[in-house]
């Protein structure tokens, strides 16, 4: 990972700067993807501000949550916990992984979903089809397609699971 990639736990603090974080990156993802009104709601800030204020509120020891910083920038943010559906068969989901396409590549993609999936359990997530760069990078990281989709805002997305943890730079050497 860069030496200038830095990730910890985000603080009430940090809410303004995880909402724009959150935000651009969500745009440099799926603009293309759905329409543009969507990706450009000029409410999408102020939204990702009242979503990380009341994850960081909400004290639950089930749910981590983790900053990527680039001198003291925040580049990316992940979000992970008890799975939504309480009929998938995993111990953990990563509900949010995003960074600016700035650190793509940096390593603090990987260091941010090792942040909050601290777990030997299995684990799952969608990801938008298509997002050939984001499915590549969990595939790399033990994660495959299951067969399950579901269609969310026009976005296509794909459920991938993870049944074994992969061990640190052994996971990265694809």
């Amino acid at each position: 990972m860069a030496s200038s990639i830095v990730v910890r736990r985000p603080v009430p603090a940090d809410v303004p700067a995880l909402a724009r974080a959150h935000v651009q990156s969500w745009r440099e993802t799926y603009r293309g993807l759905m329409r543009d009104e969507v990706v450009d709601d000029p409410s999408a800030v102020e939204r990702r501000e009242r979503f990380w204020s009341t994850v960081l509120a909400d004290d639950r020891p089930d749910r981590v949550a983790a900053l990527a910083e680039r001198h003291g920038v925040v580049v990316g943010v992940a979000l992970a916990g008890p799975p939504l559906d309480v009929t998938d068969a995993w111990s953990r989901q990563l509900y949010v992984l995003y960074t600016l396409a700035e650190v793509h590549g940096s390593g603090a993609g990987a260091a941010l979903m090792d942040a909050v999936l601290d777990v030997e359990g299995p684990v799952g997530l969608w990801v938008a089809d298509p997002n050939p760069r984001a499915q590549a990078f969990y595939r790399r990281h033990g994660f495959a397609p299951d067969g399950r989709s579901r269609v969310d805002d026009g976005v296509r997305a794909i459920r991938m699971v993870r049944l074994v943890r992969m061990a640190g730079p052994a996971a990265l050497a694809h």
